[in-house]
């Protein structure tokens, strides 16, 4: 059971390793969205190139293979602790660290260079399955802050603290705590180490806004 749980994480790390920013900027595009703009591989790069419509198609596509990973990880985990009544295979467990397997590959991809994206998106999804009230929430955060800042970045970086703050708070009651947060923690680690490079130019106030031009 040790193997089909083991197999399970490296097939959430496979599906995250899906790039669809590359995948539709080079259908949209027939251009590596790495190469331009921020050169990140994510949604907000592949909308302010691409368009809106490739956009979208990404970030739907980013948040259900977060999701898939998860829920996959999720129903795995569930059947071996039923058939084997192993204490490690609590569901939540599988939801999590298929979580940070989706998210590892999806910011490491080994089908494009391991050079991805920053884990927003896809964490979308992945939360939808290991802590759906922190998400909704940390949606509405990013929400307020864009309104009020007008920066992505930003906004990202104030959802992901916010979501890894509250998945803590709306916890699974089957599965102990701390494996959960350890698991949360590393995931937002994820998306904060991504963001350095914007955070450097939040504190400098050369961050780009929506609707302005900038680095």
């Amino acid at each position: 059971m040790i193997t089909t749980a083991v197999i399970t994480v490296i097939a959430a790390y496979l599906l995250g390793s899906i790039n669809f920013a590359v995948i539709f900027a080079k259908v949209f595009l027939k251009k590596d969205v790495r190469t331009l703009g921020s050169g990140n591989a994510g949604t907000t790069n592949v909308m302010r190139n691409a368009g809106f419509l490739p956009g979208a198609l990404t970030f739907v596509c980013d948040v259900l293979k977060g999701f898939i990973a998860c829920f996959l990880g999720k129903i795995i985990f569930d059947y071996i602790l039923t058939a084997t009544g192993a204490v490690w295979a609590q569901p939540i467990y599988g939801a999590y660290i298929c979580g940070v397997a989706c998210m590892l590959g999806h910011v490491f991809p080994v089908f494009f260079g391991f050079k991805g994206g920053k884990g927003v998106a896809v964490s979308v999804g992945i939360y939808a399955v290991c802590s759906w009230p922190a998400i909704v929430l940390g949606l509405t955060a990013f929400a307020i802050s864009l309104l009020v800042s007008r920066i992505v970045s930003l906004s990202s970086i104030i959802a992901a603290i916010v979501v890894v703050g509250l998945s803590m708070v709306f916890h699974s009651d089957s599965g102990l705590l701390l494996p959960q947060i350890i698991l949360s923690l590393i995931m937002g680690a994820i998306v904060i180490i991504k963001h350095i490079d914007n955070i450097k130019r939040l504190l400098a106030g050369t961050e780009r806004k929506i609707g302005k031009g900038g680095k």
